[in-house]
């Protein structure tokens, strides 16, 4: 039997610039290989043969999505084995903790032509520049385009109940956990379960979700309290010493989308736009943040605000959305000198030294 892929992301592109959930994403691996080389070199191609290998072993494992090219992943994980490997150029530079012993460095710059780098170094040096230049731009833009969903959150948040939203907030809480308490330190992992990407907002939902027995699809406006509710929710789990999944924003990293806690077969996730869903499962249910927290006829009461404001709020994000779609197209460019500068048959002996390597850790575990 083949294992299983989760799919999720580490660092996002986001309102408050490139944000990175690594640290989280990374912790309590006891082997990490942390790959260095420039665009272009195979790392993620690297990655993707490999976690495949142990799928088909039928080891499950996690793909860390790249949010700023859609085909790429920046890392690959054996959770049962606490070993990864991960692209550790930036923007996701990743510090030792324990170099050597935990983590080592894989320097896939050896098999590049540097004479042929050099025959194309100014080329190169502008179109890093040019990546530079444009992510900022879409930062920026992507800070303006929060800055509208803020005036689109004071309304809702100007007509909330929220004492009725601290009552189902706790009435969840007492339904997921009721008087149970485990006798551990509870495992948590922060990451973000969708990305503002080039080809626009992806997320991993349905895929995080899979085999998880109840699911809870929040609906409601911004600012309806859907992500305070998912801290309140997670904190509760960590408390009682539950492994708690939390899953960010990839608009607003203070924001939470998503809380899965396996151990209970319970996921609750904000199920609006841009990753809205609806119940498929007999067992699935929907939180109606809206019509139990918000005063009614609010939508109607203020409506050409909201029309105004989300005008203004989608209009920034598709013009973020273009500047990451532009630095793919230079990222794509400054590949092609690297692809052209590489010995490829030198990354894949360093992919089956790796693959060799990891097939020895597991078998030290066994």
């Amino acid at each position: 039997m083949k294992g299983k892929i989760r799919n999720y992301y580490a660092g996002g592109n986001t309102a408050k610039g490139f944000y990175s959930l690594y640290d989280s994403a990374l912790s309590g691996l006891e082997r990490l290989f942390i790959l260095k080389g420039g665009p272009g070199t195979g790392k993620s191609t690297l990655m993707k043969k490999i976690g495949e290998n142990f799928v088909y072993k039928g080891i499950d494992i996690e793909f860390l999505h790249c949010a700023s090219d859609n085909n790429s992943i920046d890392g690959v994980i054996l959770p049962q084995y606490r070993i990864g490997i991960v692209d550790g150029t930036a923007p996701h530079i990743i510090e030792p903790s324990a170099p050597g012993i935990v983590e080592e460095y894989v320097n896939l710059g050896v098999a590049w032509d540097s004479n042929k780098l050099q025959r194309s170094k100014e080329h190169i040096l502008e179109l890093n520049k040019g990546i530079s230049a444009t992510f900022d731009k879409a930062y920026k833009t992507f800070a303006e385009s929060l800055s509208a969903h803020d005036d689109i959150e004071e309304i809702y948040i100007s007509n909330m109940d929220f004492n009725e939203a601290n009552k189902l907030t706790d009435d969840l809480i007492h339904q997921f956990y009721g008087q149970d308490k485990l006798n551990k330190v509870s495992d948590v992992k922060h990451r973000f379960l969708g990305a503002a990407t080039p080809n626009g907002a992806v997320d991993f939902i349905q895929n995080l979700t899979e085999d998880v027995n109840k699911r809870y699809f929040i609906k409601g406006r911004a600012g309806s309290g859907k992500s305070t509710m998912l801290k309140k929710i997670a904190a509760e789990g960590e408390e009682k010493g539950f492994d708690v999944e939390i899953y960010h924003c990839g608009f607003d990293p203070n924001s939470l989308d998503m809380v899965i806690i396996r151990e209970r077969g319970i996921a609750i996730f904000d199920s609006t736009a841009p990753h809205e869903y609806f119940p498929e499962r007999d067992s699935d249910e929907i939180v109606d943040m809206y019509g139990r927290c918000i005063t009614p006829g609010t939508d109607e009461k203020f409506a050409n605000e909201i029309e105004r404001t989300t005008k203004a709020y989608k209009d920034k994000m598709k013009e973020a959305i273009s500047y990451l779609s532009e630095v793919k197209q230079l990222r794509d460019q400054l590949e092609e000198y690297y692809i052209d500068a590489m010995d490829f048959s030198k990354v894949e002996d360093i992919q089956q030294q790796l693959l060799a390597e990891i097939e020895d850790f597991i078998a030290s575990c066994k």
